[in-house]
This record gives structure tokens, sequence and C-alpha cells, in this order.
């Protein structure tokens, strides 16, 4: 099994930066895509960015320019740097990742527990 443990929320002023990280830990053989989601209350959960472990990245478009994801595969850990963020950031932000355990070596979709980010106006 792979468990993913979020950090780094809090509540921060519009405009403020805030830095999140999520460590990959388990009998972890591969970890292929990483990446951060968020849900805010009412609303569905929706795709952040994720990093492939090759480097490539992906953001929505809400967050281009303002969040910056990045890994360390050596650490199993994927961080995002968040920028100039808004009220409409406020949520609870999840960390996934698409791994394969040991022994069973197979691919499955992991989700942390999710760590609230609010940001005042």
């Amino acid at each position: 099994q792979v468990q993913l443990a979020e950090s780094g929320g809090g509540l921060v002023q519009a405009g403020g930066s805030l830095r999140l990280s999520c460590a990959a830990s388990g009998s972890i053989f591969s970890i292929d895509h990483m990446g951060w989601y968020r849900q805010a209350p009412g609303k569905q959960r929706e795709l952040v960015a994720t990093v492939a472990s090759d480097g490539p990245t992906n953001y929505a478009g809400s967050v281009e320019g303002r969040f910056t994801i990045s890994r360390s595969n050596a650490k199993n850990t994927v961080y995002l740097q968040m920028n100039s963020l808004k009220p409409e950031d406020t949520a609870v932000y999840y960390c996934n990742a698409e791994a394969a355990d040991i022994p069973t070596m197979r691919w499955a979709n992991y989700w942390g527990q999710g760590t609230q980010v609010t940001v005042s106006s």
C-alpha cells in the first residue's frame, strides 16, 4: 500500500503565498503522475496541477501563472507553490498519485487526506 501525507495548508490573506507538500510512503515500487486537486464547499473536486515522473506539468487555467508544481523523485514528494492567492482559491487541497506498490506491482490511484487552504479577502 501507498500512503500520501499532505502538509502546509493554512490561512492567508489575499495576495499571499503558501507552499503545500505531499510525501508518499509505504511499499512503493514506482510513482508515475503526482498532482493536486481541490474541492471547495458545494463544488466538485477539480484538478489544480499535475506533474509526470519525467517532468511535464499541467495546470488548470485558473491557477496558471500563479501556482507552480514540482516534485522530488528521490523523496517521493510533490510540492505546490501557491502565489498571489485569491479568496476563490479557498478549498481543501488533495494530493494524488498514480503508483504501483510492492509486492503486487499493480498501479492504482492514491489520495491524501486533504489540507485546508483558506484565503481571506
